[in-house]
């Protein structure tokens, strides 16, 4: 194949590589942005909640926890079985709604997040079962434990 023939497809290679991938994709699971709809799915299937506050383009401990625990099949696998996830970000580049501003600024007061990132695990009814500040060292299994030990 010629090098002209082939220069629409590199470029169209580089441009789809750069093209940012969502949050909840990126994690490997299904994460929301909305909070009343996570709490209504969680009543409907009877989870609980984990809210992920975060800064997700640009606070490195949060992509370091995306990339060694949440992206991962033993996280993803568990939160399906388990909780309705929701995302409260609080990105610098990425675009988020006015509505979904209000939503996470209203959150971050409710449940009092002053880092990132910040977990909150809620029954299905709105009531706060434990947090988790910061960074958890040791993979899904540890951050499994770690919500695990807030139902008890």
């Amino acid at each position: 194949m010629k090098l002209s023939l082939l220069a629409p497809l590199i470029a169209t290679a580089a441009f789809v590589s750069f093209v940012p991938v969502r949050a909840g994709e990126a994690k490997g699971a299904a994460w929301l942005d909305n909070y009343e709809k996570a709490l209504a799915q969680a009543k409907a299937e009877n989870k609980n909640v984990l809210l992920d506050f975060t800064g997700s383009d640009w606070c490195g401990w949060c992509i370091k926890m995306v990339d060694e625990s949440l992206s991962k099949p033993e996280f993803t696998e568990y939160a399906a079985k388990n909780l309705v996830l929701v995302e409260v970000d609080f990105p610098n580049k990425k675009q988020l709604s006015e509505e979904t501003k209000k939503q996470n600024k209203e959150l971050k007061e409710k449940f009092k997040a002053q880092g990132y990132p910040t977990f909150v695990l809620v029954d299905k009814d709105g009531k706060e079962l434990g947090k988790q500040v910061g960074y958890v060292k040791g993979g899904p299994s540890a951050f499994i434990a770690k919500l695990e030990s807030f139902k008890k």
